[in-house]
Protein backbone atom coordinates (compact mmCIF):
# COMPACT_ATOMS: atom_id res chain seq x y z
CA UNK A 1 0.00 0.00 0.00
CA UNK A 2 1.10 3.59 -0.53
CA UNK A 3 1.63 5.66 2.34
CA UNK A 4 -1.32 7.54 4.89
CA UNK A 5 -1.55 10.52 5.56
CA UNK A 6 -0.52 11.95 8.92
CA UNK A 7 -2.85 11.66 11.59
CA UNK A 8 -2.27 15.42 12.29
CA UNK A 9 -3.01 16.74 9.03
CA UNK A 10 -6.51 14.71 8.56
CA UNK A 11 -8.41 18.68 7.74
CA UNK A 12 -6.59 18.65 4.65
CA UNK A 13 -7.34 15.15 3.79
CA UNK A 14 -10.13 15.61 1.06
CA UNK A 15 -7.47 17.33 -1.23
CA UNK A 16 -5.09 14.05 -1.47
CA UNK A 17 -5.09 11.52 -3.34
CA UNK A 18 -7.01 8.38 -2.20
CA UNK A 19 -4.34 5.37 -1.31
CA UNK A 20 -4.47 2.45 -4.26
CA UNK A 21 -5.89 0.11 -2.31
CA UNK A 22 -8.38 1.89 -1.02
CA UNK A 23 -9.61 3.90 -4.41
CA UNK A 24 -9.38 0.07 -5.48
CA UNK A 25 -12.18 -0.32 -2.38
CA UNK A 26 -13.57 2.34 -3.54
CA UNK A 27 -14.38 1.59 -7.08
CA UNK A 28 -15.28 -1.63 -5.99
CA UNK A 29 -17.92 -0.41 -3.60
CA UNK A 30 -19.37 2.26 -6.04
CA UNK A 31 -20.11 -1.43 -8.53
CA UNK A 32 -21.53 -3.44 -6.02
CA UNK A 33 -23.89 0.17 -4.60
CA UNK A 34 -25.01 0.21 -8.24
CA UNK A 35 -25.95 -3.23 -8.30
CA UNK A 36 -27.71 -2.83 -4.58
CA UNK A 37 -29.48 0.36 -6.13
CA UNK A 38 -30.92 -1.24 -9.20
CA UNK A 39 -31.55 -4.42 -6.77
CA UNK A 40 -33.10 -2.52 -4.50
CA UNK A 41 -35.75 -0.38 -6.64
CA UNK A 42 -36.84 -3.47 -8.66
CA UNK A 43 -37.00 -4.92 -4.73
CA UNK A 44 -39.52 -1.92 -4.13
CA UNK A 45 -41.18 -2.50 -7.31
CA UNK A 46 -41.52 -5.74 -6.47
CA UNK A 47 -43.63 -4.70 -2.87
CA UNK A 48 -45.19 -1.99 -5.24
CA UNK A 49 -46.73 -4.42 -7.31
CA UNK A 50 -47.29 -7.18 -4.17
CA UNK A 51 -48.93 -4.66 -2.09
CA UNK A 52 -50.93 -3.33 -5.35
CA UNK A 53 -52.62 -6.70 -6.35
CA UNK A 54 -52.56 -8.13 -2.39
CA UNK A 55 -52.36 -5.34 0.10
CA UNK A 56 -50.48 -6.82 3.36
CA UNK A 57 -53.20 -9.74 3.20
CA UNK A 58 -52.69 -13.62 4.21
CA UNK A 59 -51.61 -13.93 0.59
CA UNK A 60 -48.51 -11.97 0.99
CA UNK A 61 -47.90 -13.54 5.02
CA UNK A 62 -48.15 -17.21 3.37
CA UNK A 63 -45.66 -15.94 0.01
CA UNK A 64 -43.38 -14.37 2.55
CA UNK A 65 -43.24 -17.58 4.17
CA UNK A 66 -42.37 -19.74 1.10
CA UNK A 67 -40.21 -17.83 0.30
CA UNK A 68 -38.29 -16.84 3.25
CA UNK A 69 -37.77 -21.10 3.27
CA UNK A 70 -35.61 -21.26 0.31
CA UNK A 71 -33.69 -18.32 1.37
CA UNK A 72 -32.82 -19.65 4.95
CA UNK A 73 -31.39 -22.54 3.26
CA UNK A 74 -29.42 -20.40 0.99
CA UNK A 75 -28.19 -18.43 3.93
CA UNK A 76 -27.13 -21.64 5.41
CA UNK A 77 -25.26 -23.13 2.68
CA UNK A 78 -23.71 -20.76 0.35
CA UNK A 79 -24.63 -17.66 1.67
CA UNK A 80 -23.22 -18.71 4.74
CA UNK A 81 -19.96 -19.34 2.82
CA UNK A 82 -19.72 -16.80 0.82
CA UNK A 83 -17.94 -14.11 2.94
CA UNK A 84 -16.41 -16.14 5.67
CA UNK A 85 -15.36 -19.13 3.30
CA UNK A 86 -15.24 -18.95 0.02
CA UNK A 87 -13.74 -15.46 -0.99
CA UNK A 88 -10.82 -15.41 1.38
CA UNK A 89 -9.73 -19.38 0.70
CA UNK A 90 -10.55 -18.81 -3.39
CA UNK A 91 -8.78 -15.22 -3.02
CA UNK A 92 -5.63 -17.37 -1.79
CA UNK A 93 -5.87 -19.41 -5.38
CA UNK A 94 -6.65 -16.52 -7.60
CA UNK A 95 -3.41 -15.41 -9.13
CA UNK A 96 -2.99 -16.64 -12.81
CA UNK A 97 -0.82 -19.78 -12.07
CA UNK A 98 -3.06 -20.96 -9.27
CA UNK A 99 -6.39 -20.77 -11.46
CA UNK A 100 -6.72 -24.73 -12.53
CA UNK A 101 -6.70 -25.59 -8.71
CA UNK A 102 -9.43 -22.55 -8.16
CA UNK A 103 -11.44 -24.57 -10.83
CA UNK A 104 -10.96 -27.67 -9.38
CA UNK A 105 -12.64 -26.47 -5.50
CA UNK A 106 -15.64 -25.09 -7.15
CA UNK A 107 -16.13 -27.54 -9.40
CA UNK A 108 -15.95 -29.76 -5.89
CA UNK A 109 -18.50 -27.08 -3.99
CA UNK A 110 -21.19 -27.67 -7.04
CA UNK A 111 -21.28 -31.13 -7.29
CA UNK A 112 -21.41 -31.30 -3.38
CA UNK A 113 -24.06 -28.94 -3.79
CA UNK A 114 -26.48 -30.89 -6.09
CA UNK A 115 -25.58 -34.12 -4.14
CA UNK A 116 -26.91 -32.43 -0.72
CA UNK A 117 -29.72 -30.19 -1.89
CA UNK A 118 -31.50 -32.67 -4.50
CA UNK A 119 -32.29 -34.64 -1.73
CA UNK A 120 -33.62 -31.44 0.26
CA UNK A 121 -35.76 -30.40 -1.81
CA UNK A 122 -37.65 -33.53 -2.71
CA UNK A 123 -38.13 -33.99 0.95
CA UNK A 124 -39.66 -30.14 1.29
CA UNK A 125 -41.89 -30.86 -1.62
CA UNK A 126 -43.42 -34.20 0.61
CA UNK A 127 -43.53 -32.55 3.42
CA UNK A 128 -44.43 -28.89 2.88
CA UNK A 129 -47.46 -28.91 5.14
CA UNK A 130 -45.86 -29.85 7.93
CA UNK A 131 -42.62 -27.22 7.35
CA UNK A 132 -45.62 -24.58 7.02
CA UNK A 133 -46.77 -25.47 9.89
CA UNK A 134 -43.54 -25.25 12.31
CA UNK A 135 -42.88 -22.32 10.76
CA UNK A 136 -46.15 -20.09 11.27
CA UNK A 137 -48.75 -22.41 12.71
CA UNK A 138 -50.38 -19.20 14.23
CA UNK A 139 -52.20 -18.54 10.97
CA UNK A 140 -55.41 -19.63 9.95
CA UNK A 141 -55.94 -23.16 8.22
CA UNK A 142 -56.70 -21.83 4.72
CA UNK A 143 -53.41 -19.48 4.88
CA UNK A 144 -51.71 -22.34 6.13
CA UNK A 145 -52.58 -24.55 3.29
CA UNK A 146 -52.07 -21.64 0.49
CA UNK A 147 -48.66 -21.41 2.15
CA UNK A 148 -47.52 -25.04 1.61
CA UNK A 149 -48.87 -25.03 -1.84
CA UNK A 150 -46.60 -22.00 -2.62
CA UNK A 151 -44.13 -23.55 -0.82
CA UNK A 152 -43.87 -26.29 -3.28
CA UNK A 153 -43.11 -24.09 -5.82
CA UNK A 154 -40.11 -21.98 -4.53
CA UNK A 155 -38.52 -25.14 -2.91
CA UNK A 156 -36.25 -26.09 -6.34
CA UNK A 157 -35.29 -22.06 -5.63
CA UNK A 158 -32.77 -23.75 -2.93
CA UNK A 159 -30.46 -25.47 -6.07
CA UNK A 160 -29.95 -22.61 -8.11
CA UNK A 161 -29.67 -19.64 -5.10
CA UNK A 162 -26.75 -22.10 -3.82
CA UNK A 163 -25.16 -22.26 -7.58
CA UNK A 164 -25.58 -18.53 -7.88
CA UNK A 165 -23.80 -18.21 -4.53
CA UNK A 166 -20.91 -20.29 -5.38
CA UNK A 167 -20.17 -18.73 -8.50
CA UNK A 168 -20.67 -15.01 -7.10
CA UNK A 169 -17.71 -16.09 -4.33
CA UNK A 170 -15.60 -17.41 -7.30
CA UNK A 171 -15.82 -13.88 -9.43
CA UNK A 172 -15.55 -11.98 -5.84
CA UNK A 173 -12.15 -13.46 -5.48
CA UNK A 174 -10.97 -12.75 -8.69
CA UNK A 175 -12.35 -9.29 -8.23
CA UNK A 176 -15.05 -9.36 -11.14
CA UNK A 177 -17.69 -7.50 -8.99
CA UNK A 178 -20.27 -6.46 -11.65
CA UNK A 179 -21.99 -9.52 -12.91
CA UNK A 180 -22.61 -10.76 -9.43
CA UNK A 181 -23.35 -7.56 -7.76
CA UNK A 182 -26.46 -7.47 -9.95
CA UNK A 183 -28.02 -10.90 -8.50
CA UNK A 184 -30.05 -9.63 -6.35
CA UNK A 185 -31.36 -7.49 -8.99
CA UNK A 186 -31.97 -10.21 -11.11
CA UNK A 187 -33.76 -11.99 -8.77
CA UNK A 188 -36.26 -9.09 -7.90
CA UNK A 189 -36.59 -8.93 -11.78
CA UNK A 190 -38.18 -12.33 -12.30
CA UNK A 191 -40.67 -11.85 -9.20
CA UNK A 192 -41.49 -7.94 -10.66
CA UNK A 193 -42.08 -9.69 -14.45
CA UNK A 194 -44.33 -12.70 -12.83
CA UNK A 195 -46.08 -10.70 -10.65
CA UNK A 196 -46.98 -7.63 -13.18
CA UNK A 197 -48.11 -10.01 -16.14
CA UNK A 198 -49.87 -13.03 -14.27
CA UNK A 199 -51.22 -11.97 -10.89
CA UNK A 200 -54.40 -11.48 -12.19
CA UNK A 201 -54.46 -14.85 -13.81
CA UNK A 202 -52.20 -16.78 -11.67
CA UNK A 203 -52.80 -15.32 -8.27
CA UNK A 204 -50.36 -15.35 -5.68
CA UNK A 205 -48.96 -18.06 -7.13
CA UNK A 206 -47.34 -15.78 -9.92
CA UNK A 207 -44.77 -14.35 -7.10
CA UNK A 208 -43.81 -18.01 -6.36
CA UNK A 209 -43.20 -18.70 -9.83
CA UNK A 210 -41.49 -15.50 -10.46
CA UNK A 211 -39.44 -16.00 -7.70
CA UNK A 212 -38.43 -19.71 -9.04
CA UNK A 213 -37.32 -17.94 -12.08
CA UNK A 214 -35.85 -15.12 -10.69
CA UNK A 215 -33.09 -17.90 -8.77
CA UNK A 216 -32.69 -19.22 -12.34
CA UNK A 217 -32.18 -15.78 -13.64
CA UNK A 218 -29.18 -15.57 -11.35
CA UNK A 219 -27.13 -18.39 -12.19
CA UNK A 220 -27.83 -17.32 -16.09
CA UNK A 221 -26.26 -13.66 -15.50
CA UNK A 222 -22.93 -14.94 -13.98
CA UNK A 223 -22.26 -17.27 -17.00
CA UNK A 224 -20.24 -14.52 -19.11
CA UNK A 225 -18.59 -14.40 -16.50
CA UNK A 226 -16.76 -17.56 -15.43
CA UNK A 227 -16.76 -18.32 -19.85
CA UNK A 228 -12.73 -18.82 -18.75
CA UNK A 229 -13.10 -20.97 -16.16
CA UNK A 230 -13.25 -24.90 -16.68
CA UNK A 231 -16.12 -26.66 -14.17
CA UNK A 232 -16.80 -30.45 -14.36
CA UNK A 233 -18.22 -32.78 -12.00
CA UNK A 234 -15.90 -33.31 -9.21
CA UNK A 235 -15.16 -35.08 -5.51
CA UNK A 236 -12.03 -34.34 -4.03
CA UNK A 237 -12.46 -34.71 -0.25
CA UNK A 238 -9.09 -34.28 0.16
CA UNK A 239 -8.04 -31.01 -1.21
CA UNK A 240 -6.37 -28.76 1.39
CA UNK A 241 -8.53 -26.11 0.24
CA UNK A 242 -11.67 -28.17 0.92
CA UNK A 243 -10.37 -28.45 4.30
CA UNK A 244 -10.23 -25.04 4.90
CA UNK A 245 -13.40 -23.99 3.22
CA UNK A 246 -15.05 -27.08 5.86
CA UNK A 247 -13.19 -25.60 9.01
CA UNK A 248 -13.84 -21.58 8.12
CA UNK A 249 -17.93 -22.32 7.46
CA UNK A 250 -18.34 -24.84 10.43
CA UNK A 251 -18.78 -22.71 13.12
CA UNK A 252 -21.02 -20.85 10.52
CA UNK A 253 -23.25 -22.97 9.75
CA UNK A 254 -23.66 -24.51 13.75
CA UNK A 255 -24.34 -19.97 13.98
CA UNK A 256 -26.75 -20.18 10.94
CA UNK A 257 -28.84 -23.25 12.07
CA UNK A 258 -29.72 -21.56 15.65
CA UNK A 259 -30.23 -18.61 13.53
CA UNK A 260 -32.74 -20.02 11.48
CA UNK A 261 -34.49 -21.74 14.04
CA UNK A 262 -34.34 -18.57 15.96
CA UNK A 263 -36.10 -16.97 12.40
CA UNK A 264 -38.63 -19.71 12.63
CA UNK A 265 -39.40 -19.30 16.17
CA UNK A 266 -39.02 -15.52 15.55
CA UNK A 267 -41.96 -15.97 12.13
CA UNK A 268 -44.16 -18.55 14.62
CA UNK A 269 -44.49 -15.64 17.25
CA UNK A 270 -45.00 -12.98 14.54
CA UNK A 271 -47.95 -14.90 13.20
CA UNK A 272 -49.59 -15.43 16.60
CA UNK A 273 -49.64 -12.05 16.60
CA UNK A 274 -52.44 -11.93 13.03
CA UNK A 275 -51.90 -12.97 9.71
CA UNK A 276 -50.99 -9.39 8.62
CA UNK A 277 -48.18 -8.94 10.65
CA UNK A 278 -45.39 -11.17 7.84
CA UNK A 279 -46.60 -8.94 5.79
CA UNK A 280 -46.05 -5.58 7.62
CA UNK A 281 -42.88 -6.91 8.89
CA UNK A 282 -41.53 -7.73 4.88
CA UNK A 283 -42.70 -4.24 3.86
CA UNK A 284 -41.25 -2.69 6.80
CA UNK A 285 -37.51 -4.76 5.92
CA UNK A 286 -37.52 -4.19 2.52
CA UNK A 287 -37.69 -0.68 3.08
CA UNK A 288 -35.11 -0.91 5.68
CA UNK A 289 -32.50 -2.48 3.61
CA UNK A 290 -32.40 -0.25 1.07
CA UNK A 291 -30.09 2.34 2.59
CA UNK A 292 -28.76 -0.61 4.22
CA UNK A 293 -27.58 -2.44 1.13
CA UNK A 294 -26.24 1.08 -0.39
CA UNK A 295 -23.88 1.55 1.90
CA UNK A 296 -22.53 -0.68 4.37
CA UNK A 297 -23.42 -4.01 2.24
CA UNK A 298 -21.24 -2.64 -0.57
CA UNK A 299 -18.76 -1.60 1.68
CA UNK A 300 -18.38 -5.04 3.38
CA UNK A 301 -17.91 -7.08 0.44
CA UNK A 302 -15.68 -4.71 -1.43
CA UNK A 303 -13.18 -4.84 1.43
CA UNK A 304 -12.89 -8.42 2.21
CA UNK A 305 -10.78 -9.56 -0.53
CA UNK A 306 -8.52 -6.74 0.62
CA UNK A 307 -8.61 -7.39 4.17
CA UNK A 308 -8.61 -11.37 3.14
CA UNK A 309 -5.06 -10.74 1.91
CA UNK A 310 -3.51 -8.16 4.69
CA UNK A 311 -4.19 -10.44 7.29
CA UNK A 312 -1.64 -12.63 5.54
CA UNK A 313 0.70 -9.89 5.51
CA UNK A 314 -0.02 -9.02 9.28
CA UNK A 315 2.13 -11.98 10.33
CA UNK A 316 5.35 -10.19 8.95
CA UNK A 317 4.04 -6.70 9.17
CA UNK A 318 1.36 -5.64 11.82
CA UNK A 319 -1.75 -4.85 11.80
CA UNK A 320 -1.29 -1.50 10.15
CA UNK A 321 -2.89 -1.65 7.10
CA UNK A 322 -5.55 -3.52 8.13
CA UNK A 323 -6.79 -1.67 10.45
CA UNK A 324 -6.60 1.20 8.65
CA UNK A 325 -8.83 -0.28 5.61
CA UNK A 326 -11.02 -1.65 8.20
CA UNK A 327 -11.69 1.96 9.89
CA UNK A 328 -12.03 3.62 6.63
CA UNK A 329 -14.79 1.16 5.46
CA UNK A 330 -16.39 2.02 8.70
CA UNK A 331 -15.68 5.60 8.48
CA UNK A 332 -17.40 5.73 5.07
CA UNK A 333 -20.60 3.49 6.52
CA UNK A 334 -20.97 6.11 9.05
CA UNK A 335 -20.90 8.81 6.36
CA UNK A 336 -23.48 7.02 4.47
CA UNK A 337 -26.05 5.07 7.34
CA UNK A 338 -26.51 8.27 9.82
CA UNK A 339 -28.18 10.58 7.52
CA UNK A 340 -30.56 7.99 5.80
CA UNK A 341 -31.30 6.69 9.21
CA UNK A 342 -32.22 9.87 10.36
CA UNK A 343 -33.80 11.19 7.19
CA UNK A 344 -36.21 7.83 6.94
CA UNK A 345 -37.21 8.05 10.57
CA UNK A 346 -38.47 11.12 9.88
CA UNK A 347 -40.12 9.94 6.50
CA UNK A 348 -41.14 7.32 7.14
CA UNK A 349 -44.44 7.82 6.63
CA UNK A 350 -44.56 9.69 3.47
CA UNK A 351 -42.55 6.88 2.06
CA UNK A 352 -44.27 3.89 2.71
CA UNK A 353 -47.58 6.09 1.32
CA UNK A 354 -45.49 7.09 -1.89
CA UNK A 355 -44.80 3.38 -2.23
CA UNK A 356 -47.29 1.03 -1.10
CA UNK A 357 -50.75 2.57 -0.29
CA UNK A 358 -51.70 1.72 -3.72
CA UNK A 359 -54.56 -1.22 -4.63
CA UNK A 360 -55.62 -3.32 -2.18
CA UNK A 361 -53.04 -1.88 0.30
CA UNK A 362 -54.99 0.41 3.00
CA UNK A 363 -53.95 2.75 5.48
CA UNK A 364 -54.22 0.67 8.02
CA UNK A 365 -51.11 -1.03 6.64
CA UNK A 366 -49.79 2.18 5.96
CA UNK A 367 -49.78 3.19 9.49
CA UNK A 368 -48.53 -0.44 10.37
CA UNK A 369 -46.04 -0.77 8.19
CA UNK A 370 -44.82 3.03 9.06
CA UNK A 371 -44.75 1.96 12.93
CA UNK A 372 -42.79 -1.29 11.90
CA UNK A 373 -40.06 0.54 10.01
CA UNK A 374 -39.37 3.18 12.80
CA UNK A 375 -38.81 0.60 15.22
CA UNK A 376 -36.41 -1.51 13.10
CA UNK A 377 -34.36 1.87 12.63
CA UNK A 378 -33.39 1.59 15.77
CA UNK A 379 -31.16 -0.96 14.86
CA UNK A 380 -30.58 -0.16 11.72
CA UNK A 381 -26.78 1.84 12.47
CA UNK A 382 -25.77 -0.91 14.54
CA UNK A 383 -26.73 -3.16 11.90
CA UNK A 384 -24.55 -1.57 9.25
CA UNK A 385 -21.30 -1.20 11.48
CA UNK A 386 -21.66 -5.13 12.01
CA UNK A 387 -21.52 -6.19 8.37
CA UNK A 388 -17.77 -4.65 8.11
CA UNK A 389 -16.73 -5.79 11.71
CA UNK A 390 -17.86 -9.83 10.66
CA UNK A 391 -16.33 -9.46 7.53
CA UNK A 392 -12.75 -8.70 9.33
CA UNK A 393 -12.79 -11.83 11.36
CA UNK A 394 -13.79 -13.55 8.35
CA UNK A 395 -10.95 -11.87 6.25
CA UNK A 396 -8.87 -13.45 9.32
CA UNK A 397 -10.17 -16.89 8.55
CA UNK A 398 -11.65 -16.66 12.63
CA UNK A 399 -15.13 -18.19 11.70
CA UNK A 400 -15.65 -19.52 15.37
CA UNK A 401 -16.31 -15.69 16.81
CA UNK A 402 -18.51 -14.26 14.81
CA UNK A 403 -20.62 -18.09 15.02
CA UNK A 404 -20.26 -17.62 18.83
CA UNK A 405 -21.26 -14.00 19.06
CA UNK A 406 -24.39 -14.94 16.81
CA UNK A 407 -25.49 -17.66 18.74
CA UNK A 408 -25.70 -15.94 22.23
CA UNK A 409 -27.57 -12.72 20.13
CA UNK A 410 -30.05 -15.12 19.04
CA UNK A 411 -30.62 -16.23 22.81
CA UNK A 412 -30.40 -12.13 23.39
CA UNK A 413 -33.33 -11.64 21.22
CA UNK A 414 -35.43 -14.58 22.60
CA UNK A 415 -35.21 -13.31 25.92
CA UNK A 416 -36.27 -9.64 24.85
CA UNK A 417 -38.76 -10.93 22.73
CA UNK A 418 -40.36 -13.18 25.26
CA UNK A 419 -40.01 -10.83 28.57
CA UNK A 420 -42.63 -8.71 27.66
CA UNK A 421 -45.11 -11.90 27.05
CA UNK A 422 -44.47 -12.56 31.10
CA UNK A 423 -47.04 -9.33 31.95
CA UNK A 424 -49.37 -9.13 29.02
CA UNK A 425 -50.24 -10.57 25.55
CA UNK A 426 -47.40 -10.40 22.75
CA UNK A 427 -47.24 -7.44 20.53
CA UNK A 428 -45.81 -7.57 16.72
CA UNK A 429 -43.35 -4.68 18.43
CA UNK A 430 -42.10 -6.40 20.96
CA UNK A 431 -40.41 -8.72 18.25
CA UNK A 432 -39.15 -5.62 16.52
CA UNK A 433 -37.53 -3.84 19.65
CA UNK A 434 -36.01 -7.25 20.56
CA UNK A 435 -34.17 -7.40 17.09
CA UNK A 436 -33.23 -3.97 17.42
CA UNK A 437 -31.16 -4.98 21.06
CA UNK A 438 -29.84 -7.74 18.90
CA UNK A 439 -28.27 -5.93 16.29
CA UNK A 440 -26.76 -3.48 18.55
CA UNK A 441 -25.32 -6.14 21.15
CA UNK A 442 -23.85 -8.02 18.34
CA UNK A 443 -22.28 -4.79 16.67
CA UNK A 444 -20.54 -4.17 19.56
CA UNK A 445 -19.71 -7.04 20.93
CA UNK A 446 -17.73 -7.58 17.87
CA UNK A 447 -16.06 -4.28 17.93
CA UNK A 448 -14.50 -5.41 21.46
CA UNK A 449 -13.21 -8.85 20.17
CA UNK A 450 -11.65 -7.32 17.43
CA UNK A 451 -9.94 -3.97 19.50
CA UNK A 452 -8.77 -7.16 21.33
CA UNK A 453 -7.58 -9.45 19.07
CA UNK A 454 -6.02 -7.07 16.24
CA UNK A 455 -5.83 -4.18 17.69
CA UNK A 456 -7.02 -0.37 18.75
CA UNK A 457 -8.83 2.07 16.17
CA UNK A 458 -8.29 4.82 18.51
CA UNK A 459 -6.40 7.39 16.31
CA UNK A 460 -8.23 5.91 12.89
CA UNK A 461 -10.78 8.97 13.07
CA UNK A 462 -13.82 6.87 13.33
CA UNK A 463 -15.41 9.11 16.18
CA UNK A 464 -14.32 11.75 14.72
CA UNK A 465 -16.51 10.96 11.62
CA UNK A 466 -19.34 9.70 13.93
CA UNK A 467 -20.02 12.63 15.83
CA UNK A 468 -19.87 15.23 12.76
CA UNK A 469 -21.90 12.91 10.74
CA UNK A 470 -24.24 12.97 13.91
CA UNK A 471 -24.02 16.92 13.86
CA UNK A 472 -25.05 17.50 10.10
CA UNK A 473 -27.72 14.58 10.05
CA UNK A 474 -29.43 16.09 13.55
CA UNK A 475 -29.28 19.58 11.52
CA UNK A 476 -30.39 17.70 8.22
CA UNK A 477 -33.36 16.19 10.31
CA UNK A 478 -34.71 19.38 11.26
CA UNK A 479 -34.48 20.89 7.82
CA UNK A 480 -36.44 17.66 6.59
CA UNK A 481 -39.53 17.88 9.25
CA UNK A 482 -39.63 21.72 8.76
CA UNK A 483 -39.69 21.04 4.58
CA UNK A 484 -42.27 18.31 5.22
CA UNK A 485 -44.43 20.29 7.21
CA UNK A 486 -44.56 22.46 4.48
CA UNK A 487 -45.00 20.65 1.61
CA UNK A 488 -48.01 19.04 3.56
CA UNK A 489 -49.28 22.32 3.78
CA UNK A 490 -49.83 22.67 0.32
CA UNK A 491 -52.82 21.80 -2.14
CA UNK A 492 -51.60 19.71 -4.80
CA UNK A 493 -52.98 18.61 -8.33
CA UNK A 494 -53.94 15.06 -7.02
CA UNK A 495 -53.01 12.99 -4.08
CA UNK A 496 -49.88 11.14 -6.53
CA UNK A 497 -48.19 14.36 -7.10
CA UNK A 498 -48.44 15.27 -2.83
CA UNK A 499 -47.05 11.57 -1.95
CA UNK A 500 -43.99 12.31 -4.66
CA UNK A 501 -43.43 15.90 -3.50
CA UNK A 502 -43.55 15.12 0.04
CA UNK A 503 -40.80 12.67 -0.12
CA UNK A 504 -38.69 14.12 -2.63
CA UNK A 505 -38.69 17.77 -1.86
CA UNK A 506 -37.12 17.47 2.02
CA UNK A 507 -35.20 14.55 0.96
CA UNK A 508 -33.38 16.73 -1.78
CA UNK A 509 -32.94 19.83 0.59
CA UNK A 510 -31.74 17.52 3.71
CA UNK A 511 -29.20 16.10 1.21
CA UNK A 512 -28.31 19.51 0.19
CA UNK A 513 -28.48 20.86 4.05
CA UNK A 514 -26.05 17.31 5.10
CA UNK A 515 -23.51 17.89 2.46
CA UNK A 516 -22.80 21.78 3.53
CA UNK A 517 -22.46 21.23 6.73
CA UNK A 518 -19.80 18.08 5.85
CA UNK A 519 -17.90 19.90 3.99
CA UNK A 520 -17.93 23.03 6.13
CA UNK A 521 -16.56 20.19 9.08
CA UNK A 522 -14.14 19.01 6.57
CA UNK A 523 -15.19 15.56 6.68
CA UNK A 524 -12.78 13.46 4.54
CA UNK A 525 -14.73 10.90 3.69
CA UNK A 526 -17.41 12.68 1.89
CA UNK A 527 -15.06 14.54 -0.17
CA UNK A 528 -13.35 10.82 -0.68
CA UNK A 529 -16.77 9.95 -2.14
CA UNK A 530 -16.66 12.64 -4.66
CA UNK A 531 -13.32 11.59 -6.03
CA UNK A 532 -14.72 8.57 -6.93
CA UNK A 533 -17.86 10.34 -8.28
CA UNK A 534 -16.26 13.25 -10.61
CA UNK A 535 -14.69 11.04 -12.96
CA UNK A 536 -17.67 8.60 -13.93
CA UNK A 537 -19.70 11.76 -14.07
CA UNK A 538 -17.06 13.04 -16.57
CA UNK A 539 -16.78 10.13 -18.21
CA UNK A 540 -20.79 9.87 -18.92
CA UNK A 541 -20.52 13.95 -20.14
CA UNK A 542 -17.42 13.33 -22.52
CA UNK A 543 -19.94 10.08 -24.08
CA UNK A 544 -23.02 12.68 -24.15
CA UNK A 545 -21.42 15.05 -26.08
CA UNK A 546 -19.49 12.48 -28.61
Amino acid sequence: MTSKPNSNSEVNLPHDPLPEELASIARAASVIAIGNIISRVLGLARDIAKSYYFGATGLVSAFNIASKIPMWFYDLLAGGMVNAALIPVFSSYSRAENRNELWLITSFLLTLCVAILTPIVILGEIFAEQIVWLVSGGMTFETLEITAKLLRITLPAILFLNFAGILAGLLYSLKRFTLPAFNAAMFNLGIVLCTIFFAESLGVHSLAIGLLIGSVLQVALQLPGIRDTKLSLVVDWHHPAIRRIARLYLPIALGLVVDMISRGVSYRLASATGDQSIAWMDYATTIMQFPLGLTSTAISIAILPTLARQANWTNQSGNKDFLETLSHALRLVLVLIVPATIGLLILARPVVELILEHGDFLPKDTEMTTYVLRLYLIGIIAAALDLPLVNAFYARQEAWTPAIVGVVGVIVYLAAALLPSLFRPMQLGDLIIANAIQLCYHAVTMYVLLHRRVGSMRGHRIMFTATRATLAASIMGLVIASTLWGTTNISWPNSTVGELASVLIPSITGIVCYITFMNIMKVPELAQIFQLIKPRVRQTATKNEN
